[in-house]
């Protein structure tokens, strides 16, 4: 199997940071280069019609878009150790968080990021990032009291909630924006779980 990626988009970080919790060394990496247009050649278009990343190619040669999709095919390929739980009522708790902080956390700081400082050249947008951060600061202080004292989102168990999180404080971090140092939980969290994946 190949993943293409750009390892600084969140989207594809995502994935990556799961391969690396998964230890998933026979998915091979290969970089579509988003700095010198790769991601709009008839090669990789044919790969993603949209020019995204991550896509995985599989070992049938079929090619899947979007990173929980992703990320679900793997886990069904190979459940251990488990990063969305062992049952129905796990796996719904581990989802229904993980789509909290994909939508209130690492898309409002991608959008932050991209209106600011982006790192593909787009245009600055003032009215884009004053709605977010309006919002912002009530989920942060929301999924601060998830972490809490514990290692993980999710308690004692790292599950792909700690991969987007990660994915999101991570962009924010390169684009400049320093946001986590503002919660005392996530902070620590980010401290503890970014050793694990990041030089």
């Amino acid at each position: 199997m190949k993943l293409y990626h750009f390892p600084v988009a969140p989207n594809p970080a995502r994935v990556l940071f799961y391969l690396q919790e998964k230890q998933l060394t026979q998915v091979e990496l290969v970089l579509v280069d988003f700095f010198k247009g790769e991601q709009s050649t008839p090669a990789h278009l044919a790969r993603s019609p949209r020019g995204t990343v991550p896509v995985l190619e599989t070992d049938e040669g079929d090619f899947l878009t979007e990173c929980l999709p992703i990320i679900e095919y793997l886990e069904e390929l190979y459940p251990t150790p488990p990063l969305i739980g062992v049952n129905a009522l796990q796996r719904q708790r581990v989802r229904a968080r993980e789509r909290y902080i994909e939508l209130n956390i690492f898309a409002p700081l991608a959008r932050i990021v991209h209106c600011t400082n982006s790192p593909l050249g787009w245009p600055a947008n003032p009215a884009v990032v004053a709605y977010e951060m309006r919002n912002l600061p009530g989920s942060m202080a929301y999924v601060d009291e998830w972490v809490g004292e514990g290692p993980f989102v999710m308690g004692d168990q790292v599950t792909i909630a700690d991969c987007t999180l990660l994915a999101a404080f991570n962009f924010a971090k390169f684009g400049g924006l320093e946001i986590v140092e503002q919660y005392a939980n996530l902070s620590r969290w980010f401290e503890r779980f970014a050793v694990r994946h990041l030089d």
